[in-house]
């Protein structure tokens, strides 16, 4: 399984580059899974519905499943949040994973910048982060790639982890 991450602040796009970048590794043939890091409190479950209700009323795992999905949800209930690795280790095999968040793990990432948020460059600081991808151009020691350009990214990432 090859992992493939993307680093950003708020509002920089990272998102929105990963949802059209998705279909086209799927296009390549390539089973391709995420793992997103939230920094606040989320939930995939609606009020009203059983799961919810079990999981409130205090079970520390609910399966959902169906003919069409399934998922695990699984409350912490004051436990430290896993690691990184951890998380890794509960994916589905895949040929492609991409990360988005984790902005610290050990992986390959491609910083998502604009200008817009604000925001300092990470890759100065972070040695893992492999290219840039903007809407403007910037001044790096490592490949600057246009943002809106997803078909560039693409075949960056599929030449870096050598998928092609």
């Amino acid at each position: 399984m090859k992992t493939f991450g993307f680093a950003g602040w708020s509002g920089s796009g990272k998102t929105t580059l990963i949802e059209q970048l998705i279909p086209r590794f799927v296009k390549r043939g390539l089973r391709v899974s995420l793992i997103k890091h939230a920094h606040h409190s989320f939930d995939v479950d609606q009020p009203g519905k059983d799961s919810y209700r079990h999981r409130q009323a205090g079970a520390a795992e609910i399966l959902v499943t169906s003919s069409r999905r399934w998922v695990l949800m699984h409350e912490l209930r004051g436990a430290a949040e896993p690691s990184f690795d951890e998380q890794l280790r509960r994916i589905s095999p895949c040929d492609l994973l991409l990360v988005e968040g984790f902005k610290h793990a050990p992986i390959p990432k491609l910083e998502v910048w604009r200008a817009v948020t604000g925001e300092p460059l990470l890759h100065p600081n972070d040695p893992h982060i492999v290219a840039v991808a903007s809407d403007q151009p910037i001044d790096a020691r490592i490949p600057v790639l246009e943002l809106n350009d997803p078909a560039a990214v693409e075949r960056f990432i599929v030449d870096h982890l050598g998928l092609a």
